[in-house]
C-alpha cells in the first residue's frame, strides 16, 4: 500500500521537524509550507490525502485557506490545528467541513491518532461492523428460532434492518449473502407465525396494533388545537424509513415510534382504506358499499379515503374538528402544497397521502431503467433517499417544522423483492396482484402460499359465495400457467406487495415535534 501524502501548513513549521520525522517513520509522506498561498499552489499541482492546517497564520488565515482548498477539491480531508478554543472559530471551521481539529500544543501521537481516524475511519467502521455481525450471527439464528410473539418479531426485524444498514457499504459479497439468507430464513419462520396466529388476532384482545386501529390508538390522541400533519407515504418499507429519518430529524424531534402490522392483503386497496376507515375491509363493504369496489370491478379502489377518514374522525372526535385531505401523485402538486402550507395552520388535522414510493415500486416492474437503478434492497433504499432529499415532500416537512406543525409519518404497507414464481389457477375474475389473489376456484401450492377459504374469518369481503384468498409467502410471486416462463422472467426481481413478509407487514408510525 502506498504512503499517505500529507501537506502540513504552519507558519512555524521549522519547530515541528521532530513531529515530521516521527510521522515519516510511521509511514506517512510529509510535505510542508508556511502559509496559505503556498499551500494553495501545492494543492493545485499535487495530490494530497490530507492537509494539516494551522488556523492562525499571517497573510491568508487558516479559515480563508480552508475555503479555497474546498474550492480546489471539495473531497480533500482537512485537520485544523488551532491555539484558540473559541467556539465561533470551531463552529466556522466545522461548517466548512473539516474532518477533525486539534488544539495546540499537539504531540506526535495525537496527530498520528487524528490521521488514522480521518484516513481509516470508514474502513475501521466497516471492519468493526463485519466483525460484530460475525459474532452476532449465531445469536440472531438462535433468537429467530425462539420467537413466539408479534412484539418479538418486530424487535427481530428492526435488528435485521440495523444490520442491513450497517453492512450496506461493505465490499464483502459473501457477508451480504449470509445476511440475506438469514433474512430469507427469518421470513420463512415469520410466515409460519402469521399462518398460525393471524386469524386469532381478530378473535382475541391480545393482538398487535393493526391497520384499522393505528389512527384511533396513536393519531387521534395527538389531535388538539395545535396544527397537526399526517403524512402517509404509500408503500414505505421500514428500511426506507430508516434511510430518510436522519434528514427529517434535522427539523423534527422524534417523540414516539410505533411499529405496527399491516393487515392482509398488504395492498393499498385493503390496508390504506382500512387505515383511514378505522374498520376492516369486510365492514367497509357492509357499512359503506358505495365506498368499496372489489378487485375485479372497474374503477379506482381508493377514491373515498377522505370520506372514510371523516366518518372515522366523527365517530371518535368532535364534529367541530377542522381537517383537510390531499393526495399527491406528481411533483407539481407537491410543490403547490408546500408553498401553500401556511394556510393550513388553522386546521386541527391536515392529511397528506404521498404516492411516490408506490410509483417507484411499480416503475421497477415496468421500466428497464428503474430495474437497473434498483436491482436490490441497498440500491432501492439509495434511490428512495435520493428522491426524498430532492422532493417536494421534504420541502413540505421542512416548511411544516418552521410553521410549528406537529408531524406524524406512517405508511399503509411495505414491499418485497420477489424472486421465486409459484403457479396459481383461477377464473377470469381473479384479482391481478402478484402477491395475493382473490376469486373462485383458486388452485395453488399451499406450501408456498397462505390460503383462507373463508375470507370472513379474517374480516375480508367475499366477491362470491365460494371465493377465497391466497397470500404468497417469503419471496414468491403468483403466475398463471399460460405464458408461465415469460411472466416468471418478467416479474422476477421486482418489488411487489400484498403478501406475507416482514417487509410488507411490519411498518412504521412515527410522531414528531418541530425543533
Amino acid at each position: 500500500m502506498s504512503k499517505a501524502k500529507i501537506l502540513w501548513v504552519d507558519d512555524q513549521i521549522d519547530l515541528l521537524k521532530s513531529h515530521i520525522i516521527f510521522l515519516n517513520e510511521k509511514g506517512y509522506q510529509i510535505d510542508s509550507c508556511t502559509n496559505g498561498s503556498d499551500a494553495l499552489d501545492k494543492i493545485s499541482n499535487n495530490r494530497f490525502d490530507i492537509i494539516l492546517l494551522d488556523e492562525n497564520m499571517p497573510g491568508i488565515s487558516g479559515i480563508e485557506t480552508l475555503i479555497n482548498i474546498k474550492k480546489i477539491d471539495r473531497s480533500i480531508k482537512v485537520i485544523m490545528i488551532t491555539k484558540s478554543e473559541e467556539e465561533n472559530i470551531m463552529e466556522e471551521a466545522i461548517g466548512k467541513e473539516i474532518s477533525d481539529y486539534l488544539i495546540k500544543p499537539v504531540n506526535p501521537n495525537q496527530i498520528l491518532l487524528s490521521l488514522k481516524k480521518t484516513l481509516q475511519n470508514e474502513k475501521l467502521i466497516k471492519d468493526s461492523n463485519i466483525s460484530e455481525y460475525q459474532q452476532e450471527f449465531r445469536n440472531l439464528s438462535l433468537k429467530m428460532m425462539d420467537i413466539s410473539s408479534y412484539d418479538e418479531w418486530i424487535e427481530f426485524y428492526l435488528e435485521i434492518i440495523d444490520w442491513e444498514l450497517k453492512l450496506s457499504d461493505i465490499d464483502d459479497d459473501t457477508m451480504i449473502e449470509i445476511l440475506n439468507n438469514q433474512k430469507i430464513e427469518a421470513n420463512s419462520l415469520f410466515s409460519k407465525f402469521i399462518e398460525r396466529n393471524y386469524q386469532s388476532w381478530f378473535e382475541k384482545d391480545n393482538h398487535p396494533c393493526l391497520s384499522h386501529e393505528i389512527l384511533k390508538k396513536h393519531l387521534f390522541p395527538e389531535i388538539s388545537d395545535d396544527p397537526l400533519i399526517l403524512i402517509v407515504i404509500d408503500n414505505l418499507r421500514y428500511d426506507q424509513w430508516k434511510i430518510i429519518e436522519p434528514s427529517i430529524l434535522s427539523y423534527y424531534n422524534k417523540v414516539k415510534e410505533v411499529p405496527y402490522y399491516s393487515i392482509l392483503p398488504t395492498s393499498t386497496q385493503y390496508a390504506r382504506n382500512s387505515l383511514f376507515a378505522g374498520i376492516m375491509p369486510m365492514h367497509i363493504k357492509q357499512k359503506f358499499p358505495q365506498f368499496w369496489k372489489d378487485d375485479h370491478e372497474e374503477g379506482g379502489k381508493n377514491l373515498f379515503e377522505s370520506k372514510l377518514l371523516n366518518i372515522n374522525l366523527n365517530n371518535l372526535k368532535s364534529n367541530n374538528l377542522k381537517n383537510e385531505f390531499f393526495k399527491i401523485t406528481n411533483f407539481k402538486n407537491g410543490v403547490k402544497l408546500s408553498n401553500n402550507l401556511k394556510q393550513f395552520r388553522q386546521n386541527n388535522l391536515t392529511t397528506i397521502v404521498y404516492n411516490f414510493v408506490d410509483m417507484l415500486s411499480h416503475s421497477k416492474t415496468e421500466m428497464e431503467m428503474i430495474k437497473e437503478l434498483a436491482p436490490n434492497d441497498k440500491a432501492y433504499r439509495s434511490l428512495t433517499n435520493s428522491w426524498f432529499s430532492n422532493s417536494p415532500l421534504f420541502e413540505i416537512i421542512k416548511n411544516a417544522s418552521s410553521l410549528g406543525f406537529k408531524l406524524v409519518i406512517t405508511t399503509d404497507h411495505g414491499t418485497i423483492n420477489v424472486k421465486n414464481p409459484t403457479k396459481i389457477i383461477g377464473d377470469r375474475n381473479t384479482s391481478q396482484n402478484l402477491r395475493y389473489k382473490t376469486g373462485k376456484s383458486l388452485t395453488t401450492n399451499e406450501k408456498d402460499n397462505l390460503v383462507f377459504k373463508n375470507p370472513h374469518d379474517i374480516l375480508l369481503p367475499k366477491t362470491s359465495i365460494n371465493s377465497s384468498f391466497v397470500f404468497t409467502k417469503n419471496e414468491f410471486y403468483l403466475v398463471y400457467p399460460n405464458n408461465y416462463n415469460h411472466f416468471s422472467n418478467y416479474f422476477k426481481n421486482t418489488y411487489q406487495h400484498g403478501g406475507v413478509s416482514m417487509e410488507e407487514m411490519i411498518i412504521p408510525f412515527v410522531i414528531l415535534d418541530p425543533k
